[in-house]
């Protein structure tokens, strides 16, 4: 059976809900596709307002062969026999194919590269869709030759219009009867995503007899959503849970939860990058100094996720996530920066001593300034004890090594350096 969002997705802009600043009579997107006169552009928005059945539209109004790669499973290789068969299509005063890339963001460097060319010499015309902001993960030759249009959330009266349209239009649920006492939580849920609502009230309906009178409440949305969690929604609450138990489980040192969350949330269409992200964060914040590799592997597995894309990048990813997870830990550097946050906020903008600044001028110098620095490579061991804090902090201590290899072996080189600050740890 056709899903309800597919059966309901407009065909015109007639029926096309929202985004009425590009899309609404004078807009500047209506203005171009009624001119006919369509340029490569990108659509940056949130999952689910129509990011794709605007792409269609566009097609279908004018009159133009339509192709459609997704960058999760696509490669260059797709991308060069979309280019050769549009070229095959291409005639004399006839328009432009429209290749849409839907996820643009996840292409690698190569990818977009791949595309230059066609997009260039006219053969295609190109409209990406992307959740993320395209100056970072569109490459600049590529950007510099597409407009970026901006969509929205839906609204309520957006959702509302949806509702009421879906339930009066869609040949399946016209024939049923409808009791809706709330709708709250229904739009609450679905968070300004047409898609996501639409999933929401088949759900509902689903567990209904054909007979029966559907009743929708608050209550009731919120159970019916209960009992089908199993599905993984990116942009949703699961989103945020799972990605959580993933960054748990490698700060729990479990590497077999590791991977499990992982290939949830890849197999959920998670966008790969987001995952390189957090464990960069993780490598600086939970292991630290206690392996300082492990920042340097997940920059580098972002960087190479980054270019290589999906599928390959599960490799990469999991490698990664295994390494953190059975990675000695150590938050010692993060409860240090917020140690010395914490003091900021209380002592304010303490003066900085006078012989830690620069004199780079007469009066400088005469005031004070630079005056009984000392400069530790003119000392043994590169070191000499001498005051770095403003004079009323100046015994304070914000970095404790944390018990692991790596930190205790900091810890003695401190205390033999620093003894009356570290001296007494050991």
């Amino acid at each position: 059976m056709i899903p309800l969002a597919e059966r309901m997705r407009p065909k015109s802009l007639e029926d096309y809900i929202g985004q009425k600043h590009l899309v609404g009579k004078g807009a500047i997107l209506r203005n171009m596709i009624e001119s006919g006169n369509i340029s490569s552009f990108i659509l940056w928005g949130p999952p689910g307002v129509g990011k794709t059945t605007l792409a269609k539209i566009i097609a279908e109004q004018q009159n133009r062969a339509f192709f459609s790669l997704s960058a999760i499973n696509s490669g260059v290789k797709d991308v060069r026999e979309v280019i050769e068969k549009a070229k095959s299509q291409r005639f004399f005063n006839s328009p432009n194919p429209i290749l849409f890339i839907d996820e643009i963001h996840r292409f690698s460097k190569s990818q977009q590269d791949s595309l230059l060319g066609a997009v260039e010499q006219g053969i295609i015309t190109l409209i990406g869709a992307t959740t993320e902001n395209p100056s970072f993960e569109v490459i600049s030759p590529l950007l510099s030759r597409c407009q970026v249009y901006v969509l929205k959330s839906l609204d309520v009266d957006d959702l509302q219009t949806l509702l009421n349209r879906v339930i009066k239009n869609d040949a399946d649920l016209e024939k049923l009867k409808f009791d809706i006492q709330e709708t709250s939580a229904l739009f609450r849920f679905s968070g300004g995503d047409a898609r996501k609502l639409l999933n929401i009230i088949e759900i509902i309906t689903g567990a209904y007899k054909p007979d029966d009178t559907i009743v929708i409440t608050d209550k009731i949305v919120a159970e019916r959503l209960q009992e089908n969690i199993a599905m993984y929604d990116k942009s949703g609450e699961q989103h945020y849970d799972i990605i959580s138990a993933f960054i748990k489980s490698m700060r729990g040192s479990d590497p077999n939860a590791t991977v499990y969350w992982l290939a949830r949330m890849l197999d959920g269409g998670e966008d790969p990058l987001f995952i390189a992200r957090r464990m960069l964060i993780l490598a600086a914040e939970d292991i630290g100094l206690a392996n300082p590799n492990a920042l340097l592997l997940s920059n580098a597995c972002f960087d190479a996720v980054h270019k290589i894309g999906m599928p390959e990048a599960r490799i990469i990813l999991s490698e990664t996530a295994v390494f953190l997870a059975t990675s000695a830990k150590s938050n010692s550097t993060y409860m240090a920066i917020e140690a010395a946050f914490a003091e900021t906020q209380t002592s304010g903008n303490l003066p900085v001593p006078l012989h830690l600044r620069n004199a780079p001028t007469k009066l400088m110098k005469d005031l004070g300034y630079h005056k009984g620095y000392k400069y530790a490579h003119d000392y043994e061991n590169n070191f000499v004890e001498q005051d770095f804090l403003p004079e009323t902090i100046k015994d304070k201590i914000f970095y404790y090594p944390s018990e692991n290899t790596r930190e205790r072996e900091i810890l003695a080189r401190l205390a033999a350096l620093w003894k009356k600050k570290y001296g007494g740890k050991l």
